[in-house]
């Protein structure tokens, strides 16, 4: 693997006098979940396309940006490596549905490419068909179910997928294994960007796995509360997490630590047609592993 080009880190950020708290989009955000939990709103297809509204992206980007820069102190690089032909990109995955780094990498991917954008990313099942409130205002941001038709469809118009590929077993892994990347074996991803034929685009962030503590994993109890045909989940964690203190569960809610997070954008990775999809893989984890280790490294050096 070739050694990893130096990035310019952005020059770190603190609250002041000229981030006044963005209290207009955040209240945009509420009512747009409030509008999705109106009961004329009942009718929801999760493979629809034509739901995303760039003026709610542009309305909702103050309240994220000002959460990445003030609260989690967010530091972003490589950003050079989002612009040019439609890609797959293919981030880690922390912290469960209040995960800070989905917030992060929202924010810093529709200030590069604009609200106006063709960016989708794919959600689980369970956002999209179980909870389907939560599910209309997702898909008002271009959320679509993770479902290889919907990226192929978005990719082959010329538009950018974002994809988790580790899904729970990254999102919900042991706080010991916090600076790990966990993809298993999962190759779907892979083949979704050979079919399309773009190249994939890794996006590593690190620090967010410390905003709730997870300490059982809860593997045996997705298997034995059925999870795992109901609704694609493998994992019932555990965590310790504001304000419940002990929480849980996959969908419950919590209160994200401020803890500062780094995202690293690496160089787009080729995944020819004909090669083998589980070598593609190995190769983006081992690229992301890398990254999270320098990134893992520079947090430590600050402390």
């Amino acid at each position: 693997m070739p050694p990893h080009r130096a990035l310019a880190l952005d020059t770190p950020h603190a609250p002041d006098a000229q981030d006044p708290f963005p209290h207009a989009s955040f209240a945009r955000i509420a009512r747009a979940l409030r509008d999705s939990l109106a009961p004329e709103r009942c009718g929801f297809d999760p493979y629809a396309l034509d739901r995303r509204d760039p003026a709610l992206v542009r309305e909702a980007l103050p309240a994220l940006e000002w959460f990445s820069r003030c609260y989690v102190r967010l530091r972003a690089s490589g950003l050079e490596h989002l612009h040019g032909a439609p890609a797959l990109l293919v981030a880690n995955h922390n912290g469960g549905v209040m995960g800070p780094d989905l917030f992060c990498t929202m924010a810093t991917l529709w200030r590069a490419l604009g609200p106006d954008a063709p960016l989708y990313a794919m959600a689980h099942d369970f956002a999209m068909r179980r909870v389907l409130p939560l599910g209309r205002l997702l898909q008002r941001i271009g959320a679509m179910r993770a479902d290889p038709a919907n990226a192929l469809r978005v990719l082959r118009s010329g538009g950018r997928v974002l994809v988790y590929p580790g899904g729970d077993l990254d999102a919900f892994r042991h706080f010991r294994a916090r600076d790990r990347v966990v993809f298993g074996t999962r190759v779907g991803f892979v083949r979704i960007a050979q079919a399309a034929r773009v190249p994939i685009v890794p996006i590593v962030t690190h620090g967010a796995h410390r905003s709730a503590i997870i300490v059982h994993e809860g593997e045996w109890l997705a298997r034995a509360l059925g999870l795992t045909h109901w609704s694609r989940l493998q994992r019932f964690p555990i965590a310790l997490a504001l304000p419940w203190i002990v929480a849980p569960g996959p969908w419950m809610p919590y209160f994200p630590l401020p803890f500062a997070i780094r995202l690293r954008v690496l160089p787009p990775i080729d995944a020819p047609s004909h090669a083998d999809p589980a070598a593609i893989r190995d190769d983006v984890v081992a690229r992301m592993q890398s990254a999270m280790d320098d990134l893992a490294r520079e947090a430590a050096e600050r402390r």
